[in-house]
């Protein structure tokens, strides 16, 4: 009984009743079959609430003939998406044609081969199965990027509202007189963990709006050598902690850029240098330009290990890095390929890694 349920239907339009016994005999075993001997009749059957899957069609018929069925079909949203396929003595290329152009599918000549006519239907059929699973992982996609628009209000909105008191109190109490060193720690321990979540939060929602092409890049003149300085400066502690110099060279360079994007590429960089460099080493930043490009080259002595040398940009590649998501060279390369950039790294023992980045040159340069 539930095979029966899911069966194909299939509609047979023919005025000649031995023609409808033969398709119905054929088609039987295998599909739903209704009839209908005339156009109206086969209008009320597509248009009703069980409508075929298919419909094959005679074209000469009386009051109504298969041409004008077939344009009714096609002209009602309801039944549009029914494929059609006309049964036909007429065997010219004009007749042929003009069925096609009133949104037939296909052509079947009598007299009727029922071999090919089975072959015909379960070919359109598997075509209509297929449009349908489209159609419906169209609409999961719809429904995804609906709900992920939905997870960036949440996150812009609901979720970094109340990260505001918590960053904004803990600044002030970091420097109350009363408090204890313990608490003060706790205090900083708060304070650090609510930047690190409001970064996360922005990460997330730029890199999203980066990957689905929906980001609105608005490039200015940036001085990178500032930017580089700064960021070198925000990451001292970092170096400090782990013995690790940090040196920024070169040129002043500017680039067509944003100034967000550009410290957020070079602090995941040049953090991840540092990350990577041995105690003692010391992470250099050279600047330059070069074929009308910004160059910055970022050397640390350390070694990328060989697992991930292949898929060092990609996301979520990481080893052995305590605490390590594999963001962060990850939404570097996407920042860099989002302001017109590009972004290569190279590793060996003797030489440690290099990453350069390249980005434009502004057409008006910095402070003019």
């Amino acid at each position: 009984m539930e095979e029966q349920l899911h069966r194909a239907k299939v509609l047979i339009v023919d005025d000649t009743p031995e023609n409808l016994d033969i398709l119905m005999e054929a088609l039987g075993g295998g599909y739903a079959v209704v009839a209908a001997r005339d156009g109206e009749k086969a209008l009320r059957l597509a248009r009703g609430p069980a409508p075929p899957d298919i419909i094959l069609l005679d074209v000469m018929m009386p009051q109504m003939d298969g041409y004008e069925v077939c344009q009714r079909l096609q002209s009602d949203p309801a039944t549009r998406a029914i494929p059609v396929i006309f049964l036909t003595a007429l065997a010219d290329e004009e007749s042929e044609l003009r069925g096609l152009a009133v949104g037939a599918v296909d052509y079947i000549h009598k007299p009727i081969s029922i071999p090919l006519v089975r072959a015909r239907v379960a070919a359109h059929l598997n075509l209509v199965r297929a449009k349908r699973q489209l159609a419906e992982q169209v609409q999961a996609l719809t429904e995804a990027a609906r709900l992920r628009e939905e997870v960036d209000r949440i996150m812009r909105h609901d979720l970094k509202s109340p990260l505001n008191p918590v960053i904004g109190f803990t600044g002030l109490m970091r420097s109350a007189p009363e408090l204890t060193d313990k608490h003060r720690y706790y205090v900083e321990l708060i304070h650090t963990a609510g930047l690190k979540m409001l970064e996360m939060i922005n990460r997330s929602l730029d890199l999203f709006k980066m990957e689905s092409g929906t980001y609105a890049y608005q490039p200015t003149a940036v001085d990178l050598a500032a930017v580089t300085r700064r960021v070198a400066e925000d990451l001292d502690p970092l170096a400090t902690g782990k013995g690790v110099g940090v040196e920024v060279r070169g040129e002043d360079v500017a680039a067509a850029g944003e100034e967000l994007l550009c410290y957020s590429m070079l602090a995941n960089l040049i953090k991840n240098g540092i990350e990577a460099a041995p105690p003692a080493g010391v992470v250099t930043i050279d600047l330059a330009v070069e074929g009308g490009r910004g160059v910055i080259r970022i050397h640390n002595p350390g070694v990328v290990p060989e697992q991930i040398r292949e898929t060092f940009f990609d996301k979520y590649s990481t080893v052995g890095k305590q605490g390590g998501t594999g963001i962060g060279t990850y939404s570097a390369r996407l920042m860099a390929e989002t302001m017109g950039g590009e972004i290569a790294m190279a590793t060996s023992d003797a030489d440690g890694t290099r990453i350069t980045v390249r980005l434009p040159v502004p057409a008006v340069e910095v402070g003019s």
